[in-house]
This record gives structure tokens, sequence and C-alpha cells, in this order.
């Protein structure tokens, strides 16, 4: 599977392949019309008890990790999460976020999910 990761706010690319936005929220100050977005799949973003406890805080990083991987075990988290691996089973992927911080958000757990990595 071919799973890229990049913040919303980064323009497009022709290798972008199919972009998801996996975000509960829709990103601050980005207009819809502007972010080519294919899909906003929120039901596979954290909770929002999740996100708000986690904070972008690296130093829970490990522990929202373990959480947001239970969470994405049931109910309608694990549809959207089913949805995502049929994606890109078909296409190229580049799966959006809004936080800055780019290597302890929720795309990241994802994408290591899809390519098999716990």
């Amino acid at each position: 599977m071919n799973v890229a990761i990049k913040r919303a706010y980064a323009p497009p690319e022709p290798g972008d392949g199919m972009r998801i936005l996996v975000d509960r929220l829709w990103p601050r100050g980005l207009r819809k019309q502007a972010a080519h977005i294919d899909l906003w799949l929120k039901e596979v973003a954290p909770s929002t008890a999740l996100r708000q406890w986690f904070a972008h805080d690296p130093a829970k990083w490990g522990e929202f990790r373990r959480r947001y991987l239970a969470e994405l075990q049931a109910g309608a988290a694990a549809e959207a999460l089913q949805t995502l691996r049929a994606h890109a089973r078909q296409r190229p992927l580049t799966l959006l976020y809004a936080a800055h911080d780019e290597a302890h958000n929720q795309a990241v757990v994802l994408r290591d999910l899809l390519a098999g990595h716990r």
C-alpha cells in the first residue's frame, strides 16, 4: 500500500493520489475550495475526549497511540478504517491532518497501521 501523510495546509501534488482528511474537525482557516480533499473521514479520527486528553503532548505519545488503536477496533471508527484500507488497496493515498507536529498525530498512527506496523 502506498500511503503518505501531510498537513492539510500543504498544496496538493500530482503524486498525492486520493487525499483523505483524517481529522474530526475541519482545519482552521482552510477554505474547502482550496483544500483539494477527496474524502473527509471524520469517523477514523480520534474521539474528542482522546484528542483533548492528548493535546499534542509528545510525552503522551505512546499512551495516545495505544488508546487510539483501541478506538479503531470498534464501531464507526473500525468501519472507517476498513474504508481507508479499501481505498489504499486501489490507489495511492495521502492522509491529511491539521496538527503542527508532523511526528505525533493520528495520521502517523493510521499510516503505520495501514503499512502493517503497530
